[in-house]
């Protein structure tokens, strides 16, 4: 069947005399050259058995030429429509930005920028003097530095504290997220050495002393957040101010890994989080003793991809002077964003932020945006439609913790004459695309993770948007 199909794949110079190819008016080789990658992209999924049946042979050369086409107009990267149910989702973009940000990454690239030009002196300055000191008084650090991301941060602050030396982590805290970031080979990356103390499910402040005693060549220790993941029942972990007194007593420091990076306490339906479950402010932790933390720029503070230590001026220094620091610094738009965001938490406005005021809505004020988006929903596409609402429960994403309860609603719809899983498809392909999930045979948008990314729309206007991808979806055999 595979050498069947390959038999039945269009020739370069049959697929460059189809209509889309010849309305795109590529010059020549850059035609020839989208058409041939369009065509092993096939090829190879025919090979992996992804496509099995001659009949949807064409409609896979279709889909990728039409996505290639897109591409090669810059539209292939765009702006999507989440109804996933998860606010932080890292393969939609995790937190979108809101207008303030928006705009100051606007000016800041319409020409030139003072990136690193002091106005005041007419000499030059760092980049970093654009955020240093609201970092500083947010968080109460001594000293700041931006990345490109978060897993950056970690891997400058360990290459700059410990490189050539070891770093002791509890056993329970060498995590993996998402795409393959994993401690242990993020330490060996920065030039370091894994010291592993504990047990999976205890580690003691006794654990991390011994540690000093087989280990002479320790640089420092490292307390990692258990990102996207929770450990109950008989488990033990050190607070880190206990472990940052004994970390100072022994003449180390603790750096800590803190992921999702909440500069204040996160309000989630209208309440805010207590227990163990509660997400730790910077600043508390560096109340708490750490010398060094590091966190992304865009989960829980609400901005920009970008990565930020904070802590003690010496061991930020060292990191800002290590050339890997040259390799991992952050461009002028980002910062631009992030002062922005960074403004806005100053301020006192920080839950105003998109992900965080979507995290924050009352449930009862999700429930009635989603009865008006089915009211007009229903009124719009006619009888052929189901639509509802329904109780759901939305993720916050980010590396937080899943235990968190984030009660949200979902609009579920089908038609009559379209699958669960077509309909999905056709919303993914509509133009903006949305999100969906598929669940007994419907698909569910969920409110909150749709009002998170539509922070420049009223009810009125996201209805009118998802009832035209609705149609744009509708394509009935």
């Amino acid at each position: 069947m595979t050498s069947e199909l390959l038999r039945h794949l269009a020739a370069v110079h049959t697929l460059e005399q189809t209509p889309a190819v010849r309305d795109a008016h590529l010059p020549n080789a850059q035609q020839t050259a989208l058409c041939r990658d369009v065509l092993a992209q096939v090829r190879t999924a025919i090979q992996q058995g992804l496509i099995t049946n001659p009949q949807d042979l064409g409609a896979a050369v279709q889909a990728q030429l039409v996505q290639a086409l897109e591409m090669s107009k810059g539209q292939s990267l765009r702006r999507v429509h989440n109804g996933l149910g998860i606010l932080l989702h890292t393969n939609a973009g995790r937190a979108p930005l809101g207008a303030e940000a928006l705009a100051a990454i606007v000016e800041t690239a319409k020409g030139y920028s003072n990136l690193e030009f002091d106005l005041q002196s007419g000499e030059r300055s760092s980049r970093q003097d654009a955020v240093k000191p609201l970092l500083r008084w947010l968080t109460g650090a001594q000293d700041a530095l931006v990345v490109n991301n978060g897993a950056a941060a970690v891997l400058l602050a360990l290459h700059a504290v410990a490189r050539g030396r070891q770093v002791v982590v509890s056993r329970g805290e060498l995590v993996e997220i998402g795409g393959g970031f994993r401690i242990p080979e993020v330490m060996a990356a920065a030039g370091c050495r894994l010291h592993e103390v504990g047990t999976t499910n205890r580690t003691h402040l006794s654990d991390y002393e011994n540690a000093g005693l087989d280990a002479p060549d320790v640089a420092a220790w490292m307390q990692v957040h258990r990102a996207n993941f929770a450990q109950i029942g008989f488990v033990a972990t050190p607070k880190t101010s206990d472990l940052a007194a004994l970390a100072h007593r022994l003449n180390l420091p603790l750096l800590v890994d803190l992921g999702s990076g909440a500069l204040s306490p996160l309000q989630v339906a209208g309440a805010e989080l207590h227990g163990d479950r509660r997400e730790p402010c910077v600043s508390e932790v560096l109340a708490d003793g750490a010398d060094l933390v590091c966190f992304s720029g865009d989960k829980l503070l609400g901005g920009p991809q970008c990565g930020v230590l904070v802590g003690d001026k010496t061991l930020i220094a060292a990191a800002a002077k290590a050339p890997l620091a040259r390799a991992l610094r952050v461009d002028n738009l980002t910062l631009a964003a992030l002062q922005t965001v960074l403004s806005i938490h100053f301020r006192g406005d920080g839950a105003t932020l998109p992900v965080l005021a979507a995290a924050a809505l009352p449930q009862p004020e999700v429930m009635a945006i989603a009865e008006a988006l089915r009211q007009q929903l229903t009124l719009e596409l006619g009888h052929d439609w189901q639509i509802d609402c329904q109780p759901t429960q939305a993720q916050l994403g980010g590396g937080t913790d899943p235990r968190v309860d984030l009660p949200s609603m979902g609009l579920r719809m089908a038609h009559t004459a379209l699958s669960a899983s077509r309909l999905a498809l056709g919303l993914r392909m509509a133009t903006p695309p949305v999100l969906s999930r598929v669940r007994d045979r419907m698909i569910v948008l969920d409110i909150r993770s749709l009002l998170a990314g539509s922070s420049d729309l009223s009810t009125p206007q996201l209805g009118a948007l998802l009832a035209e991808c609705l149609r744009q979806a509708f394509q009935p055999r």
